[in-house]
């Protein structure tokens, strides 16, 4: 595996396949064959080359793949995690630790699922885009959101109006907002279905069906801290 990644990392010195293919056609088969075209060609049937043959196709996808594990590799570099600071977490906090960095990175973007009361007493539920929210604490953009509050427990985790969607049991009140990873689909579709606006790929929330969607998995945190705690965990696959 070591070896896969190190050779799709080279495949960042070629700007085009014309490049790559370019690379594996000896000056001796050049010499003979007397056309750039046809020497690209034979490399790429596999009848020439000094090197690995790969497809067009292939080519793409895993030079975008070592492209996405370059990226993820620097902001790992750059990034320092806040649940790091902290030792003994609670099961929701150490669920939320084990997030983290993936979503910090752009690697996972997770919706998370509360429902529980509020400092009023009053039933409230909601869908989080966690990946935003971590966003939101480093970067201070339009709310103020600081984690070292939430995994040193002097602050709770739970939904706002500004979430994705919000709900009060006792009020009534409901609001639904588009996030900077997840656009809305609920008009467009029967039931609750966000739609990642990096990949593409819908995430479907409905608890009854088999799978939330293509690269997602959920999982159902039991807890004594939350009401009912549910992880949307979606992987994303970035075009570079």
């Amino acid at each position: 595996m070591a070896e896969n990644a190190a050779s799709d990392a080279a495949l960042l010195e070629f700007k085009t396949y014309e490049e790559f293919l370019d690379s594996q056609v000896s000056p001796l088969d050049l010499y003979y064959l007397e056309d750039e075209e046809l020497a690209r060609r034979l490399v790429e049937l596999g009848f020439r080359g000094t090197g690995e043959v790969i497809k067009r196709e292939e080519f793409e996808a895993r030079k975008q793949e070592a492209e996405q594990a370059r990226t993820a590799q620097r902001a790992r570099d750059d990034i320092t995690l806040v649940s790091e600071e902290y030792g003994e977490l609670s099961p929701f906090l150490h669920a939320v630790a084990e997030r983290e960095e993936p979503n910090r990175i752009g690697k996972m973007m997770t919706i998370l699922f509360i429902r529980d009361k509020n400092s009023k007493g009053q039933e409230i539920s909601g869908y989080i885009d966690l990946a935003e929210r971590f966003e939101v604490t480093y970067e201070q953009l339009y709310r103020a959101d600081d984690f070292h509050l939430y995994f040193s427990g002097k602050k709770r985790l739970l939904p706002s109006p500004s979430d994705l969607s919000y709900y009060n049991w006792v009020t009534h009140s409901a609001t639904s907002s588009n996030s900077a990873n997840y656009a809305i689909l609920s008009n467009e579709y029967p039931g609750l279905l966000f739609k990642n606006t990096k990949d593409r790929k819908v995430v479907n929330v409905d608890p009854e069906v088999e799978s939330p969607g293509d690269n997602s998995t959920r999982t159902v945190l039991r807890t004594n801290e939350y009401l009912q705690v549910v992880f949307y965990d979606h992987v994303t696959r970035l075009t570079a």
